[in-house]
């Protein structure tokens, strides 16, 4: 096999097999920093810009690397089956390789022989829409092979039916389960296990990695080599799961799980169905004390309030009661059994949740429309995975087109834990003085100003008409989004693609479809949405991605962070609010083709002392405070 070097060479193997590659010297940097990783069994940090070509510049050493286990861990299920049904065999067959390769998602993911069975008819609690999806999930489940459920195109990814036929950690019966040799799960995960090459994604990685979940535990130990692809948003995803959390829902599932029990094979067990009922009550309560919006907070906050530690206390003692209960039919039922074990890790982890927060992590809740969540959650993950970076020694590959703040690695090397990682900034291909123009624009008034609103209307109004469409309007809050989205149906007739009027996937199929179409959103659409060509023109962005104040997580990481004598602001929520910033503005040019502007609605970007650190991490694009030069350049684009 030739050289990481001839490979990536204009007359290399990939110019003569692949049709449209197009040598870059950043692409083969990367590859070469990634072979040596490899070989070193070191740590390394890569980003790599917008068009650099960074998938094929870490495949292609994984797939020379010889006697090598390797774990691809993406940002999106989107991102790991275009990774693995797109890229990973493209180059495979390049690399005339004979490594074997395997998918492996959540098990949230894959079909549930026993609860498809278990639920084969409905229940009394589904209406006519689950009903619906059930008969559809029953159809498909004759046929399918592998038991993802996301081969059910038909079906809404989230569709309320799904629970009811696949499992979670809680509820999985494993080994004891009569399905289990024929477990659609059970089967991706020996694949796994035989695969040279393994694409995951963050989410999986992390969730199994802290949960130590059965099957995916015996992987992890046996990789050489592991690979972030979208890496900045690791930090976050690893805090969720290095910490704990419990729910209203999940107890009124364990409750409904034990009724139905009772309602079939344990019918003289009245006793368990009137526990249950009385969890499920409780619970329901807690979350009703609560308003009806969905809020965040810290649970200190929460448990101040005198009528939620008082309901919150009797939801410990109607989870005591069950737990009694459901000691006393141990060994009657498996799946009782395994309840049992559900409510005994719920009460502990309640217990813990209720009282008050221990230094370095953080205690706090959120709301949904049906359900609280207690949550505690580390302020620094960076010892916990420096502990497992360093044992077993083995390669780290960290990548993403958005990792350093200006030019350096610090906030996510010292976020991570990462002291010894080496680091490589690879800048785009892309021509940006000449592809792009920035704009700020004059006489914005201050971000948090009523008349703020009014401005976004009148500019976005002023881009869509220059554009004629083909603008993404981008939001840090859902209200601004609503405002914006409501004034701007009055003033313009370009339709309205507007975030939560449809899924995701869809709203970007209409944006595409329509030439003349605007897309609203919020963070949703900041990252992890490519759409080349002239089919996107421009980018609105309403202001700086600072993190809400408010948020509780927030809040405790700058009361820690100035307590132990740094600056929180400068060394935390700048950083975090760099990186958001450089993903929406990558939404922009997607190819060496592309053409657009960026119109960042934020005075603070020309006024403020730390603007610097925001320009000097964007693409080199020119600049412009005149929204009549922007128009002029939009306008040519359409000519």
């Amino acid at each position: 096999m030739p050289s990481i070097k001839k490979i990536f060479a204009k007359d290399g193997l990939l110019t003569e097999t692949l049709p449209g590659f197009v040598p870059r010297a950043a692409q083969t940097d990367m590859a070469l920093a990634v072979e040596k990783a490899i070989k070193r069994k070191s740590t390394l940090v890569v980003e790599a810009g917008t068009g650099t070509g960074k998938t094929y510049a870490y495949l292609v050493p994984a797939l020379l690397a010889e006697n090598k286990k390797v774990i691809v861990s993406t940002g999106t299920k989107n991102l790991q089956e275009q990774l693995f049904h797109r890229d990973l065999p493209r180059m495979r067959d390049a690399l005339g390789s004979h490594k074997r390769i395997a998918l492996l998602k959540g098990r949230a993911n894959y079909l549930c022989d026993y609860r498809l069975l278990k639920h084969s008819n409905g229940t009394q609690l589904m209406d006519k829409q689950q009903l619906a999806d059930l008969a559809e999930v029953r159809r498909w489940a004759t046929t399918t092979r592998s038991g993802d459920i996301g081969e059910i195109k038909t079906l809404a990814e989230d569709s309320p039916i799904l629970p009811y036929v696949t499992s979670t950690v809680d509820n999985c019966l494993g080994r004891e389960c009569a399905h289990y040799e024929d477990c659609y799960l059970v089967k991706a995960r020996a694949n796994a296990l035989l695969a040279d090459i393994v694409v995951v994604n963050h989410h999986l990685f992390f969730a199994d990695l802290a949960l130590k979940d059965t099957g995916f535990g015996e992987l992890v130990p046996e990789s050489d080599v592991i690979i972030f692809d979208e890496a900045h948003q690791v930090p976050d995803i690893a805090s969720d799961y290095f910490g704990e959390a419990v729910s209203t829902r999940q107890l009124v599932d364990l409750s409904r799980d034990a009724d139905a029990i009772a309602r079939t094979t344990l019918k003289d067990a009245a006793q368990i169905s009137a526990v249950a009922d009385k969890l499920i009550a409780h619970s329901a309560d807690l979350r009703l004390l609560l308003p009806e919006n969905p809020q965040k907070g810290a649970s200190s906050d929460l448990l101040r309030a005198d009528d939620i530690t008082a309901q919150l206390a009797r939801v410990n003692d109607a989870l005591e009661g069950f737990v009694r209960t459901l000691k006393i039919h141990l060994g009657r039922e498996k799946e009782l059994d395994t309840l049992y074990e559900r409510a005994l890790q719920y009460k502990d982890r309640l217990m813990r949740l209720s009282e008050p927060a221990q230094p370095g992590v953080t205690h706090w809740y959120e709301t949904t429309p049906k359900q609280l969540v207690l949550h505690l959650t580390p302020l620094s993950i960076a010892d916990k995975f420096a502990d497992i970076v360093a044992d077993p020694k083995r390669s780290w590959i960290f990548t993403s087109a958005t990792l350093a703040v200006g030019k350096g690695f610090e906030h996510f090397t010292e976020q991570m834990g990462l002291a010894d990682a080496d680091t490589l900034a690879l800048d785009s291909p892309f021509d940006y003085a000449n592809q792009a123009l920035l704009c700020v624009p004059r006489y914005l008034p201050e971000p948090h100003m009523p008349s703020m609103r009014e401005k976004l209307v009148d500019i976005s109004v002023s881009l869509v008409k220059a554009s004629q469409g083909r603008c993404f309007l981008l939001f840090t809050s859902h209200a601004t989004l609503r405002d914006v989205a409501e004034k701007l149906s009055e003033r313009v007739t370009n339709k309205l693609l507007v975030q939560g009027s449809m899924s995701k996937r869809a709203l970007l199929d209409a944006f595409v479809a329509d030439k003349h179409a605007v897309l609203l959103g919020t963070g949703a659409f900041w990252e992890g949405v490519d759409v080349p060509g002239d089919d996107l023109t421009c980018v609105m962005i309403d202001k700086l991605p600072f993190a809400s104040p408010d948020d509780p997580i927030l809040k405790a990481r700058v009361q820690d962070i100035n307590q132990r004598g740094g600056k929180a602001f400068f060394d935390y929520q700048i950083p975090q609010a760099v990186i958001a910033l450089k993903q929406g503005a990558g939404r922009l040019i997607r190819d060496a083709a592309d053409k657009g502007v960026l119109v960042i609605c934020d005075n603070r970007l020309v006024s403020k002392d730390y603007a610097q650190t925001f320009l000097a991490s964007l693409p080199p694009m020119a600049k412009t405070r005149d929204l009549a030069t922007v128009s002029d350049f939009l306008h040519t684009l359409n000519k």
